[in-house]
């Protein structure tokens, strides 16, 4: 009876090691899914936070960049005010120039036209176009016009515009001998350059 025992013994335990372990969900991977549903909570919990924060920092932009906005557009307009003002400005300075020049030359046209109409001899319309000459300079230096200084002065190219040479030998070379239209200066302002002749002096250029 013995030998039967000893000789079932291995069959049961050939049985028992064939038979399957029973299915079971460890406790780590329980406790992991739980903290992995914790985590996804707590994430939309988070979420949902920064989305509300975030929401409040875009109206809070919003209302600044419309503040800045209508600052840019009030700036713009005050620009275009400013802009057509100052062209207003310069308008009326230079119609009020413009008056004031031609108010002094009237009375120069006033002399022209009395002499226009009154007969006289050659000698005495020459006498009234001097005396208006003179007129019309003293109303050039009023406004502060002067005229150029040319003949005897050296040739100074940025004042005078040479119009050819003349050949003299009592006149120093390079300098103005005759004036054939004058130049005006306004204080230091170059109006127009003045017409002259240059001397050119043989003895000095050949020494």
């Amino acid at each position: 009876m013995f030998r039967r025992t000893r000789r079932e013994m291995p069959e049961q335990e050939t049985e028992l090691s064939v038979v399957e372990p029973v299915d079971a969900t460890p406790a780590a991977q329980v406790a992991s899914e739980e903290g992995a549903l914790n985590v996804t909570a707590e994430g939309e919990t988070v979420e949902s936070r920064a989305e509300s924060v975030s929401r409040e920092e875009f109206d809070k932009l919003k209302v600044e960049r419309d503040q800045l906005l209508d600052r840019l557009a009030r700036q713009q307009a005050e620009f275009e005010n400013a802009r057509k003002r100052g062209e207003r400005e310069r308008t009326e300075f230079r119609e009020f120039a413009t008056g004031s020049v031609v108010e002094q030359f009237l009375p120069v046209l006033d002399n022209f036209e009395l002499a226009l109409k009154h007969d006289s001899t050659v000698a005495q319309m020459r006498h009234g176009v001097e005396l208006i000459v003179k007129q019309m300079q003293e109303t050039l230096r009023q406004l502060q016009v002067n005229p150029v200084p040319t003949v005897g002065e050296v040739f100074d190219p940025r004042v005078h515009e040479a119009l050819g040479s003349v050949e003299r030998d009592d006149l120093p070379d390079q300098h103005v001998a005759e004036e054939i239209r004058p130049g005006y200066k306004l204080r230091e302002r170059l109006l127009r350059p003045a017409l002259v002749r240059v001397v050119h002096n043989p003895k000095q250029t050949s020494e």
